[in-house]
């Protein structure tokens, strides 16, 4: 089977159903016929763009432009490990290998303060759209953080 179709299969079940593991996921592949081992799953939801969000007290696998109807400061806030700014720029250090993931979420968020993102294996360049946008969001990262 093509990466392609896979990963449009994915997709569709992330749509379909909360899943919250990747365990989750491989048992639905595994039930219509699909074999991949961890690493292939692994990989395959990188290059997706899913993270897992948190509501109800629940986490479960979304798509990266799904995650409009969640608090973009609060997702982030969680994901991240620092925050820093520079002039109009936010540099946010993630876990290995998040970073591409985050900008997908940021870039995909309807946040009128935010012009684009560059990602990097764990560091995350938020390019705001001036020195005030910077320094609120700052702020308001470094409150949820705490």
């Amino acid at each position: 089977m093509k990466k392609s179709k896979r990963h449009q299969i994915i997709k569709d079940m992330i749509k379909a159903e909360k899943l919250g593991t990747q365990k989750e996921i491989q048992d639905r592949l595994e039930k219509i016929g699909i074999f991949v081992t961890q690493t292939t799953l692994s990989r395959d939801l990188r290059e997706i763009g899913l993270t897992k969000v948190k509501k109800d007290e629940k986490s479960y696998y979304v798509l990266a432009f799904e995650t409009e109807e969640v608090n973009l400061i609060e997702f982030l806030s969680k994901h991240i490990q620092s925050v820093a700014r520079a002039e109009f720029s936010l540099v946010l250090h993630t876990d290995l290998g998040e970073a591409s993931i985050l900008a997908n979420v940021v870039d995909g968020h309807p946040e009128g303060r935010i012009l684009g993102t560059v990602a990097g294996a764990d560091t995350l360049l938020v390019i705001c759209r001036d020195q005030e946008a910077a320094s609120e969001i700052e702020g308001e990262l470094l409150s949820a953080m705490d």
